[in-house]
């Protein structure tokens, strides 16, 4: 038992006044009344207007204080301030983040406050500013809530202290709780709404008003799931319908990806939708959280790119040898990326907390309007029959005006006048008194015919008016034509996309996250471009091209291994092939989605990437030709604890020219000089050295003659050999003119080091090549900046002239397979 004490008793009153009380009697009454405070008073939203009792104060209050859009902002704390004072007996605190929810573009799917400063951000990653820095009015959507309620569309009740008076509920000119949804945590109960799209929420309500027996299938046409104010993706609509059937139900929503190419060496997932009420904060440090615990492998950085301008930006950036879209999959799984969605429709019905399906929700939203509009009708036909009632008496006392001015002037005092012309008009009080206090200056023939008039329209506004309040009918059309406005006004595209649960795969077992350890080509472009492309895969470009990249050199190797890639230094530099990025599968083959080189190696000045070598021990090993001449085969012995390593010892302003990987060893490696000499001798003349080793002399250079082109030919395939020769061309070039393409087997093998045969007779002005080359047929040549350069035709004359140049080669090279 408990016991309570009796009030203080009057002085002189000492008697001891105790009474028992149960305490389970107690302790139930005060709960009760505490769960009834919190669910109808502060925690559930009103299944009308969609509102709290806070949210419906701040919108009445600011409607009161004028803060309509087209007036300026206010500072958000006189707002808190003067609903605090007069409506809302609780903190500031708790209104102050109402208004910041109401203002959120990303929270309302249809904000109710237009706000002026900084209101948060998604997620609640960034608070918003104190309420004495922020500014804001009302928006006009919610102008369409508070519409008409002066016109006792809605009930009054007094406020906390009894002082003032404020709205039940508020008219409600569009379905506020469906489009922007609620959340809200009472005594044993819970609601949480999803927001939904306002054009699709009132076709379905202006169908429920003409078909009041629609099914739930026929609505679900029109609304066939939530519209979340961040986009992104539901996936699966089992439990939408659940939700819509019976008020409960679940759904999945994931952030809107796209996969694509961050950087020339990298694939990054971008995320530009997040799921409702997550922000990318959150995102980035559960995915730093899981890359430090080692259960998220595979993420190389993760970068926040929001702005203004271009809206949420998440960049993921995965490493290379990792599959995005299986990286994908377990980020859906393991971060709010993907987010559960538990809807429960709970709301207040005639102040009872009720579960409500989409049917039931819609229906006593269309009730409320019924009922808004035809308050609000009878009460404009009032006006207007008020209204009309004094416009009769004025006509009246028009007809006569000479007499009623006499009885004015013969009465001695008001009350008689007023007596005495309700007597002789047959006018009511209210007539006479306005007529009385009418000016004389408005009782002329102009204002006669102003207010017959007047007289006409106020009958047929009441006859109109008398229509809707005597006919079902027209109350639906009346309502149903305000939806409808409402809907083109504040309607908007839907930002959600809706997929069922087979639409998206699941996380895909068959796709491992590692990238495969298979065969590929990587190649090399005369640009410096640098990719891989899977074997089977054509690798060259498409003839039909306007502008296109030559092959230069292309080496097997495997996704997960490594390649060589000689310089004119000398130095071989391994490169991982699965930091390259792989070209997709085509028919005709584009080298744009290739990375530069420097992107991947750092180069000495004036160095450059001479050719590729696979590092394999077991092939027959690398050639290599110099300007001065040297010629060596490195013996396949590749360090595999060293990223760089020396192929060559090169003499003082020597320079690698060419470097070609061996397939059989029995090619024949081909010297041509500037002074228009090919050598051309078997690979098997050259003894392997090791890497140190600075080679042997491989071609014999006349005075003032250099290496233009070192290759390495099949014998057994169709060759040819492409040379340009220019006038004053040293050795730091000059004007091409002309050309000529020979048949590779016109050129008869010599010895190692000796000077070769000519290659090209030299025409009056022109004394050395300016570019030269050999190799398979057919050749392909361009300029620096790619533009396709066509050869002539074949001259089977070993030493002939040259034909007149049509283009200025910078690359010729012949096919890469």
């Amino acid at each position: 038992m408990a016991r309570r004490s009796s009030p203080t008793p009057p002085p002189g009153d000492f008697e001891e006044r105790i009474l028992d009380v149960d305490v389970v009697d107690e302790m139930q009454g005060s709960f009760l009344e505490y769960a009834y405070s919190v669910i109808y008073s502060r925690a559930l939203p009103d299944a009308r207007d969609g509102l709290k009792p806070v949210h419906r104060r701040i919108l009445y209050q600011a409607n009161e204080m004028g803060l309509r859009p087209e007036r300026a902002h206010v500072k958000c704390a006189r707002v808190v301030g003067e609903v605090m004072g007069r409506l809302h007996p609780h903190g500031d605190a708790s209104i102050y983040d109402s208004v910041v929810r109401m203002a959120q573009s990303f929270s309302m799917r249809l904000p109710l406050i237009d706000g002026h400063g900084n209101f948060g951000s998604l997620g609640n990653d960034d608070p918003p500013a104190a309420m004495r820095y922020t500014e804001a009015r009302l928006t006009s959507a919610s102008m369409a809530l508070v519409e008409s309620i002066h016109e006792d569309t809605v009930d009054f009740g007094p406020n906390y202290d009894g002082s003032e008076q404020e709205p039940t509920v508020l008219p409600a000119a569009f379905p506020n709780l469906l489009v922007n949804g609620a959340s809200g945590i009472a005594v044993g109960m819970a609601t949480n709404m999803p927001p939904h799209n306002l054009a699709e929420v009132v076709a379905a309500a202006r169908h429920l008003i003409k078909h009041p027996t629609a099914d739930l299938d026929t609505l679900m046409r029109f609304v066939p799931g939530p519209d979340l104010p961040t986009g992104g993706r539901i996936v699966g609509l089992s439990g939408i319908r659940d939700a819509y059937e019976s008020g409960r139900g679940t759904f999945k929503i994931r952030a809107t990806v796209s996969i694509e190419a961050v950087t020339a060496r990298r694939k990054g997932i971008v995320v530009t939708e997040l799921p409702f009420t997550v922000g990318p904060e959150k995102v980035i440090a559960k995915i730093k959280d899981l890359v430090g615990s080692k259960k998220l492998q595979g993420i190389a950085d993760v970068k926040d790119l929001t702005d203004r301008a271009h809206g949420l930006r998440l960049v993921i950036e995965v490493k290379n040898g990792f599959v995005p879209e299986a990286l994908l999959e377990q980020l859906y799984k393991l971060t709010p990326m993907e987010e559960t969605f538990g809807i429960n429709n709970v709301a207040l019905v005639d102040g009872q907390p009720l579960t409500l399906g989409l049917k039931e929700l819609l229906e006593v939203y269309v009730d409320h309007r019924f009922t808004v509009v035809r308050r609000r009708s009878d009460f404009r036909r009032r006006k207007r029959q008020e209204r009309l009632h004094l416009v009769e008496g004025l006509l009246v006392a028009l007809v006569d005006i000479d007499e009623v001015i006499a009885i004015i002037r013969s009465s001695e005092n008001a009350t008689q006048a007023k007596e005495r012309l309700m007597e002789r008009f047959s006018l009511s009080e209210t007539q006479t008194t306005y007529i009385l206090d009418t000016p004389l200056r408005r009782l002329t023939r102009f204002d006669r015919v102003e207010l017959e008039a007047e007289q006409a329209k106020l009958l047929s506004e009441i006859a109109d008016l008398t229509e809707i309040l005597e006919s079902d009918n027209k109350l639906r059309s009346v309502v149903s034509n305000e939806l409808g406005a409402v809907s083109k006004q504040f309607g908007t595209e839907r930002r959600t996309v809706l997929l069922e649960a087979g639409a998206v795969p699941a996380a895909t077992l068959s796709v491992p996250l590692e990238v495969a350890d298979d065969p590929c080509r990587v190649l090399l472009s005369s640009t410096g471009l640098l990719a891989r492309l899977a074997d089977g895969e054509p690798v060259e470009p498409s003839d039909s091209r306007a502008k296109h990249d030559v092959v230069v050199s292309a080496v097997s190797a495997t996704a997960r291994g490594d390649v060589g890639v000689v310089t004119s230094a000398g130095r071989a530099l391994r490169l991982p092939v699965i930091d390259l990025p792989a070209l997709p599968p085509s028919p005709t083959l584009s080298l744009a989605g290739g990375a530069q080189v420097s992107e991947f190696l750092r180069l000495e000045d004036g160095e450059r990437v001479i050719g590729l070598t696979t590092l394999d021990e077991s092939s027959p090993g690398l050639a290599l030709g110099t300007v001065q001449g040297v010629v060596k085969r490195v013996v396949p012995e590749w360090p595999a604890n060293k990223d760089e390593f020396e192929v060559i010892a090169l003499k003082e302003g020597d320079a690698v020219i060419g470097a070609v990987e061996l397939r059989t060893g029995e090619e024949d490696l081909v010297f041509i000089t500037s002074d228009a000499q090919l050598l051309r001798y078997p690979a098997g003349q050259v003894r392997p050295q090791g890497r140190p080793a600075g080679g042997m002399a491989g071609v014999k250079l006349a005075d003032g003659a250099r290496v233009l082109s070192f290759t390495a030919v099949d014998p057994a395939v169709d060759a040819v050999v492409v040379s340009v020769a220019a006038a004053s061309a040293t050795l730091t070039g000059g004007e091409h003119t002309s050309w000529k393409v020979t048949p590779f087997e016109q050129y008869p093998r010599k010895g190692r080091a000796t000077g070769g045969v000519r290659c090209q007779r030299f025409l009056r002005g022109e004394d050395a090549l300016a570019f030269a080359w050999a190799g398979p047929a057919p050749a392909r040549a361009a300029t620096a900046a790619g533009a396709p350069v066509s050869l002539p035709e074949r001259d089977p004359r070993r030493d002939g002239s040259g034909t007149p140049v049509t283009g200025t080669i910078a690359v010729v090279a012949g096919p890469a397979s």
